[in-house]
Order: C-alpha cells, then sequence, then structure tokens
C-alpha cells in the first residue's frame, strides 16, 4: 500500500524539484523521476522503471496528470493499466484519486484532462512548425536555430582567400580559432 511518486519535466533546463518537494510531503516513499521529453516514446523508459515496480494495492502520484504523460492515449494506457492492476492513481493538483473506484467523476476529470494535455502539445507544436515555415518563407533561414556560425561573413571571405593561398587546415584552425573540421567544412564549399 506504498504511495509511489513520479515526476517528470520536458527539458533539462527545468527542474524538478518542486515536484520532488510536493510528492514527499504528500508522503511518497520511492519517486521515480527524469528530465526529458513529453513525446510518448521519450517518456517509455521511466514509465517503464515506475510500472515495474509498482504492486497491486500501492498509488502513483503526479503533481499534475501530464507529467504521467502528454499524448492522451499513453496517459489512458496506463490509467487502464493501473486500474486493471488495482494500483490507484492520484493527480495532487488537479483533485484526481482513482483509489475511489466508485467516482465516476474523477474518471471523467482523468479523460478531460488528458484531451487537454495532448491538445496543448499539438498547439506548441502547431505554432512552433508555423513559425519556422514563416522564416523559411520570409528568407530569414538564420533565425531558424542551430548553433551560430563559428566565423562572420568578414572572416569567411579572409578564411575563403586563405584557402586558396594553400595554407595547411592546421595553420588555418589555430589563426582563425576554430576546429579543423570546420576548417575541413570551409574547404570542402570552396572546392
Amino acid at each position: 500500500m506504498a504511495k509511489i511518486g513520479y515526476a517528470r519535466v520536458s527539458t533539462l533546463k527545468q527542474d524538478l524539484n518542486e515536484q520532488i518537494s510536493e510528492l514527499e510531503k504528500f508522503g511518497c516513499k520511492k519517486i521515480f523521476s527524469g528530465k526529458h521529453s513529453g513525446k510518448a516514446e521519450k517518456n517509455e523508459e521511466q514509465l517503464n522503471e515506475l510500472l515495474n515496480y509498482i504492486r497491486e494495492g500501492d498509488t502513483v502520484v503526479v503533481t499534475k496528470l501530464d507529467r504521467l504523460g502528454r499524448s492522451l492515449s499513453q496517459c489512458l494506457k496506463i490509467l487502464d493499466f493501473l486500474l486493471e492492476n488495482k494500483i490507484g492513481f492520484i493527480a495532487l493538483n488537479q483533485s484526481i484519486d482513482t483509489t475511489k473506484r466508485k467516482d465516476p467523476m474523477a474518471m471523467a476529470m482523468i479523460h478531460l484532462l488528458g484531451l487537454f494535455a495532448e491538445l496543448e502539445r499539438n498547439f506548441i507544436v502547431e505554432r512552433t512548425q508555423g513559425g519556422k515555415l514563416a522564416k523559411i518563407e520570409s528568407g530569414d533561414l538564420k533565425a531558424i536555430g542551430g548553433r551560430p556560425k563559428k566565423l562572420s561573413e568578414k572572416a569567411e571571405e579572409k578564411l575563403a582567400k586563405d584557402i586558396l593561398k594553400g595554407l595547411s587546415i592546421n595553420e588555418l584552425a589555430k589563426k582563425y580559432e576554430v576546429s579543423r573540421a570546420t576548417i575541413s567544412r570551409y574547404k570542402r564549399k570552396i572546392k
């Protein structure tokens, strides 16, 4: 009859401490946690550890339903597994408690919150894709993302001249303070 906590954040920059603190205050003796994407396949490893650990009579506790999984199908699959195996589920901040198995409102709330979490994720993906498309259409390819260039345009022009002069990769890497691989890439572009 243990309370097993599950905490998750979507990016490495986010902090788990607040969730873990809430779960400990609620009485969770064991807490599984991870910093990774909310996408179903990325979330699977941590969830599998949790699902392999819990036993009949335990209760899985999260701060919010979307910490369990962001796709509706993932949340529902896990909740079905928990119910089938007589394992309770509590989402602290949303007053969801399936340990009261006869409460149809709690079950309806789970389905609704899972749906909204998935909808929110789809909106985020749509906005992100829309922003990238707008940047591509406007010709602002630099704004899409990725690692910034090592060299400015002026430095690239000077490098091109030095490459054509026949300076070695080692000499160029030292002169421009970049790696040999960076020089090799520029060299391939020029030839």
